[in-house]
């Protein structure tokens, strides 16, 4: 059996999985200590990992119904993602392997939501993945475990930091995206007219930098937003977003079918990944291309431990051995990886 932590930035999580990658156990808590500060505070995000994890390891090998001693392999998240949390979350898992004398793996939390897609669907490789969350957007085309060809990425803000900051300036709480979405269903899209940063450039990048402060200049257009307004800046908003990911998902997909003509998968991954807009027009994008669209499910969109022991769980069987002398790397690349 494998057990995993997750503490990459504001979820803390830890999960059990055995060799056939069933999931025996799955807890994730989010830290609701950031909301009065519209954001993550990275000194309070680490103590708060460290209190949680404290309770929630024994839920996790009750929940599962198993002891550590039954545990073979330990793994957590070394980058990327905020250094004190990294640090708190890995020097866990490292302690409680040498204790058991178990081996150590450091798993890179971006290959985790790449591959999270296949704990419940049997997506073959290679495919195209569109990692969209709160500190990446990013495209890929995945070869392989450990093979992957970075297309794109944000020159700037993510989406998922973007929708938090767009929130903030309309009142809302903090994470920001799901409120964002629900206000964004009872407003007219067609209401504003927002920049799309990049949308006519050659390349695969994203920017929301701009984005971002064309809804704050909107926003100090008026005294104060009613409801209305609110609903239908959301709604623009959103559209925006939807508009700049399925041009430049096209964009990776007519360049991905001219690379390699057999693949056929698309996968989005990341909390952002949660939106119903975002996949209800990813979804037309694919079948007009005559691709496969998957997405994990909405319990393994966020950041969560049971796509890091299911990445632990595929580099174990490909012969990958630990290394509990593992360094966490803020800024640890995809393409960093063998």
């Amino acid at each position: 059996m494998i057990f995993a932590i997750e503490t990459s930035c504001d979820e803390t999580s830890s999960s059990i999985i055995d060799f056939e990658g069933k999931i025996l156990s799955h807890i994730v808590t989010n830290q609701e200590e950031h909301q009065k500060f519209g954001g993550v505070v990275p000194e309070i995000a680490s103590r708060a990992h460290l209190q949680i994890l404290q309770q929630i390891i024994p839920k996790t090998f009750a929940e599962a119904e198993v002891s550590r001693s039954s545990i073979n392999i330990y793994c957590a998240t070394c980058g990327p993602g905020l250094i004190g949390g990294l640090l708190v979350g890995s020097t866990v898992a490292k302690t409680m392997a040498i204790a058991s004398n178990k081996p150590f793996y450091p798993i890179n939390h971006l290959e985790g939501h790449a591959l999270s897609v296949q704990i419940h669907d049997n997506v073959s490789f290679p495919f195209i993945l569109l990692l969209i969350t709160g500190g990446h957007s990013q495209l890929y085309i995945v070869n392989k475990i450990g093979s992957y060809e970075l297309l794109g990425t944000t020159i700037d803000d993510s989406v998922g930091e973007c929708f938090d900051k767009v929130a903030k300036m309309l009142g809302m709480k903090y994470p920001g995206g799901k409120h964002i979405e629900n206000k964004a269903l009872r407003g007219n899209k067609n209401e504003f007219d927002l920049p799309k940063p990049l949308i006519n450039r050659k390349d695969f990048n994203f920017s929301f930098s701009g984005l971002k402060t064309a809804v704050k200049l909107e926003v100090n257009k008026f005294n104060k937003l009613n409801n209305n307004q609110v609903e239908n800046l959301c709604a623009s908003f959103q559209q925006t977003i939807v508009d700049i990911l399925v041009s430049k998902t096209e964009m990776a997909i007519n360049y991905a079918k001219n690379k390699i003509p057999s693949i056929n998968n698309v996968v989005v991954a990341g909390g952002v990944a949660a939106n119903k807009s975002i996949k209800d027009s990813l979804q037309i994008l694919c079948q007009k291309n005559n691709l496969k669209l998957f997405f994990p499910p909405l319990s393994l969109c966020g950041d969560n431990a049971a796509m890091i022991a299911w990445a632990c769980l595929q580099r174990y069987k490909l012969g990958y051995q630990g290394n509990i002398n593992f360094k966490p790397i803020p800024r640890w690349s995809l393409n960093d990886l063998a």
